[in-house]
């Protein structure tokens, strides 16, 4: 696979002939007024209005669409696909607005150098953010086209109609919109109003639609940035440190240098990289290199066997989220339960990796990040070069969710390719870097007390303690080779993510009506391990935390547990998902049988996102202490579900990702070192053992705002598991993962 151009600009790109770049305003043609100028004398200058997603950052139509005079539509998106299925999701908000074929819109994502500065693809925001935008933008872009068709064809825009890229009006002539772009430039912001179509007359939105990243990446096609080929290109390894603080206090690298194929050895301070021909004689150089390195280490690590107590010891920053400043007087007969968290890893399939090129004064790199232009500026800053003189272009991939080792794969390709300039540098790491050196998800602690009157709940409280689950690049201190260079970069002072989203406290306020409710988040600064986001960030802990406690508080009121979750409940939605997975479940029917249990979780993320209900039923062997989660029903919520088998798919691979991590997954370390360095070391859940079936039901919202589905399933998937065997077993476990030895230790074998 050729590279795309390093050096072409987006100004370049739309620049090209015979093709309308639309950003305009809707005014004259949609939405009748006056002249502004008029309008405005002797009056106060008027506040820009409210743009819905991300136009409000991005407010220039020409950021978003581009028509050609062939009738090829380009759609550009900040955002990334991360095998979530925004590309198809992002297409089909685009061509039913345009009232186009899918297949005749050509898709941009994020590229510093061609789309729309997103930030992040995070928090389960790209339908909210991007396709809201692009959704608006492709409707005004629709009234302009009308509005142009109305003048040429001297018809009122009343007569006219739109289909497959056609307007015609009903006297039988018709225009394309290649016809109507030719000579075209009209350049202001977007309207506040856009004139959507009525959601009764979708023709794309809401229909189940293939994805149209699956055939290349089934078909062996250079879709991920680790298969990527230029011309030229060489292989650089980079040695990493034994653990965090290491120092290299010596290399003899002389031998290392004539090995064949070799053509430069970078040393930066402690940093220290090998660039070859070809890839495998960078890896025999790596390792010969790593063999030669003299480090100076230090335990800086907590004890493994107190971790939990350590970390709770750690200075906290303390927030009241809910509830007065003092502890609710919680009266006698109350409830209290500390559930645990480990840190984990994304567990990427396939190690990071990014290619960089020095040429002309420009650095480009192409990078799996899920942000190209905060990628882009870390880098910028770390080379001491001015932003406008780095290019991040995003390629796929192999399974992130949150922040892993890609941005600082970007940042090894940036400075090896910048010792090296006039050839393509591929920086692939190895499977024990990714493990030891990406930023892991949080450990966690929480402790939840509550008191009941009857079935009610009366009073509760609710603490969570964590580390920050942000520290996402920029600024260069976020990369880890940043730290490792001759002049480094310290990391910058940890922040708590505030709510309404949250970071360690998000869906720590709970979503049920409770008369007396306390939330404190004790934010711990100090971080023991590398940390930073892991798909749906507090949200998995809180969630398995908060509904695993529902589930006890039920037993104790001997109220069903659906029951009691929807006595504190008066949510409508909130409802309705609840009822549609039980239904669908068979949890009013369900027939126990030995060795078998049935569990719930419901949450709706960050409390303004999509809502989620998980009903799971487990096997336990009480002899061995396997847990074989048996079958899983979902219903899920997302407000007007674009395609249906995108929300399906997203809402499988969380309860799947979710029971690995329940099940299986923690780091291991000792007091130097990360110890959990490889698949055996840190196991993930197997084909073999995912549920026989999981049933998605989903609820869609016509017309309403898309509210997001990546990280629903997470919290309530964890929650649901814990009280399936919980329910099996007859015992609370309240400490995750629940690996055979701790639910062989519960059940006392």
């Amino acid at each position: 696979m050729s590279a795309p151009s390093p050096v072409l600009s987006r100004r370049e790109f739309l620049a090209r002939g015979g093709a309308l770049v639309v950003s305009f305003s809707l005014a004259p043609y949609a939405f009748p007024a006056a002249p502004q100028e008029a309008q405005n004398v002797g009056k106060e200058p008027k506040k820009e209005p409210t743009l819905p997603g991300s136009l409000k950052n991005s407010p220039m139509l020409d950021s978003w669409i581009r028509i050609d005079a062939d009738g090829t539509i380009t759609v550009f998106t900040g955002k990334v696909e991360l095998g979530q299925g925004i590309k198809t999701a992002i297409i089909q908000v685009a061509a039913e607005e345009l009232v186009v074929d899918p297949r005749s819109i050509n898709l941009i994502t994020a590229d510093t150098g061609r789309t729309p500065n997103e930030a992040y693809t995070a928090g389960s925001q790209s339908m909210q953010d991007s396709a809201t935008a692009i959704m608006h933008a492709a409707s005004q872009v629709r009234g302009i086209l009308v509005g142009l068709a109305s003048q040429r064809l001297n018809l009122p825009p009343e007569q006219l109609t739109v289909h497959l890229g056609v307007i015609r009006g009903n006297d039988g002539r018709s225009i394309t919109y290649g016809q109507l772009v030719t000579g075209e430039s009209l350049h202001v912001r977007a309207a506040e109003r856009s004139p959507l179509r009525d959601p009764k007359t979708r023709g794309v939105i809401g229909k189940p639609m293939h994805r149209v990243d699956i055939p290349a990446k089934v078909s062996g096609s250079a879709i991920y940035v680790q298969d990527l080929r230029v011309s030229g290109m060489v292989h650089a390894r980079v040695v990493r440190p034994p653990s965090y603080g290491a120092r290299l206090a010596s290399i003899d690298s002389a031998r290392i240098q004539k090995m064949p194929g070799v053509l430069l050895i970078v040393r930066n301070g402690n940093y220290l990289a090998v660039i070859a021909e070809r890839e495998y004689q960078s890896i025999l150089a790596m390792r010969a290199l790593a063999q030669s390195a003299k480090w100076e280490e230090r335990s800086a690590l907590p004890p493994p066997a107190d971790v939990y107590n350590y970390f709770q010891r750690l200075p906290t920053q303390d927030y009241v989220d809910l509830g007065g400043a003092a502890d609710i007087a919680i009266g006698p007969g109350a409830l209290t339960s500390t559930y645990r968290r480990p840190y984990q890893m994304h567990a990427s399939i396939g190690p990071s990796c990014a290619v960089g090129l020095a040429k002309d004064g420009m650095i480009t790199v192409w990078s799996h990040t899920q942000g190209v232009y905060p990628l882009r500026d870390a880098i910028a800053e770390l080379l001491k070069a001015p932003a406008e003189r780095v290019r991040v272009i995003h390629m796929e991939g192999s399974g992130c969710y949150g922040h892993n080792g890609a941005d600082d794969a970007g940042a090894d390709a940036a400075l090896i390719a910048n010792a090296f300039p006039g050839r393509p540098v591929r920086v692939q790491w190895m499977r024990e870097d990714e493990h030891a050196w990406e930023p892991y998800g949080p450990l966690m602690v929480s402790t939840a007390r509550a008191r009941l009157d009857g079935a009610n709940v009366a009073e509760w409280q609710y603490e969570v303690w964590s580390n920050t689950h942000n520290n996402r690049p920029s600024p260069a201190g976020q990369l880890a080779p940043a730290w490792h260079i001759e002049t480094p970069f310290a990391p910058p002072a940890p922040k708590p993510i505030p709510l309404p989203t949250g970071g360690g406290n998000r869906n720590a306020l709970p979503i049920y009506k409770f008369q007396n409710a306390r939330v404190v988040h004790h934010f711990v600064p100090g971080m023991p391990l590398r940390v930073s986001a892991l798909r749906a960030l507090g949200a998995y802990h809180n969630v398995f935390s908060i509904e695993s406690f529902m589930d006890e508080l039920a037993a104790v009121a001997r109220v069903d547990p659906i029951d009691f979750r929807l006595r504190h409940l008066d949510d409508a939605r909130a409802r309705d998902v609840i009822s549609a997975a039980a239904e669908r479940f068979g949890w009013s029917q369900y027939r126990r049988q030995r060795g078998r249990g049935r569990g719930f979780g419901f949450a709706r993320y960050k409390n303004l996102a999509a809502y989620c209900a998980v009903a799971l039923e487990v096997e336990v062997d009480r002899e061995s202490g396997t847990v074989r989660p048996v079958r899983a029903v979902a219903a899920i919520d997302s407000g007007e579900a674009v395609n249906p088998d995108g929300i399906r798919n997203q809402t499988e691979g969380g309860i799947i990702q979710s029971l690995s991590w329940s099940l299986y997954e923690a780091v291991t370390f000792d007091t130097a070192r990360i110890t959990s360095r490889d698949w055996s070391t840190y196991p993930i859940m197997r084909f073999s053992n995912v549920p026989e079936a999981i049933d998605v039901h989903i609820i869609t919202r016509p017309g309403m705002p898309f509210l997001g589905t990546g990280e629903a399933a997470q919290g309530p998937t964890a929650a649901a598991l814990a009280n399936a065997i919980a329910d099996a077993i007859g015992v609370r476990m309240r400490e995750l993962p629940f690996t055979r030895s701790r639910v062989k230790a519960a059940v006392g074998f």
